[in-house]
């Protein structure tokens, strides 16, 4: 008997163990089985932590774009910091104090043949070292300064106003102050500068027309100023103080000495000519310089 429940147990095992494997057949053909379930419960998991990982990658890739934008608005910040910089980088510039009787400017010049003419009557009150020139306004200064050969300016009229169109009037000791009463640049001219100048104009009698003003001449008598010289009829003051014929004539020294008391002076009147004379030193006219 004993025998025989060993051999039904043995039995019962083998019956047991062929019912598995039909079982496990059956499920096999059912479409999945334990295994595959415990497979796919690790794909799963797998996918979660690749989905996990991807999160993981999104959160470092929201975290690289917030560096980013934090690398954005610093370069926001930088670049508003450089549009700044320029503003703080400019320095204040001070408008430069207006000096017309320091110098002539070369935009103010016209050339004529070889020569470059200033375009505008001297107007300075300096000698070119600085030292200034003396004003003599009133009629006993103007005959004192010519009588001891001192150098002195005045204003046709002593009136500021004219200075502006028609710079200022120097007696010849001005002209001929070694301190030099051209600007920095420039040279006064001589007899033979203007003699030159008359050349090429063609000759005396017709080059004042080609040098005067279109305006400004008493009577209509203008010029063409085809030469583009500008000689305007700022007049001139005599030995004894008296000013003469503003609106009739424009007279401008020349450096050249004649004689002892005069020296060569060129003028333009109500003629087409270009005139030439020796006048006294005393006289207070114009003076036109040229490109040095």
């Amino acid at each position: 008997m004993g025998k025989a429940k060993t051999i039904i147990t043995i039995s019962g095992v083998f019956i047991l163990l062929f019912s598995y494997g039909s079982m496990s057949d059956t499920i096999d053909h059912s479409g999945g089985s334990n295994s595959d379930q415990t497979n796919s419960k690790s794909i799963q998991t797998t996918t979660k932590s690749a989905q996990t990982a991807s999160k993981t990658n999104q959160t470092k890739t929201k975290s690289t774009q917030t560096v980013s934008k934090s690398k954005q608005t610093k370069t926001k910040s930088a670049q508003t910091g450089s549009k700044s910089a320029p503003a703080k980088s400019k320095p204040i510039q001070k408008s430069p104090k207006s000096e017309p009787d320091k110098k002539i400017k070369d935009s103010l010049s016209v050339t004529i043949g070889a020569q470059t003419w200033a375009l505008a009557n001297l107007n300075v009150s300096t000698f070119r070292n600085g030292d200034t020139i003396p004003e003599a306004k009133t009629n006993k200064d103007w005959v004192t300064a010519g009588e001891t050969g001192k150098p002195a300016w005045c204003y046709y009229n002593n009136d500021p106003a004219n200075g502006l169109r028609y710079g200022k009037l120097y007696n010849w000791y001005a002209v001929n102050d070694p301190r030099e009463l051209a600007p920095d640049g420039w040279i006064l001219s001589s007899d033979a500068d203007w003699a030159k100048l008359t050349y090429y104009l063609g000759g005396q009698e017709v080059a004042g027309n080609k040098m005067k003003s279109t305006s400004g001449w008493i009577d209509g008598n203008n010029g063409t100023n085809e030469t583009g010289f500008i000689g305007l009829p700022g007049g001139y003051r005599v030995e004894n103080g008296i000013f003469k014929n503003f609106g009739s004539i424009g007279t401008w020294w020349s450096w050249t000495e004649s004689k002892a008391l005069s020296a060569i002076d060129h003028y333009l009147a109500l003629s087409n000519s270009l005139g030439r004379s020796s006048s006294p030193k005393q006289r207070g006219e114009s003076v036109r310089c040229l490109r040095n």
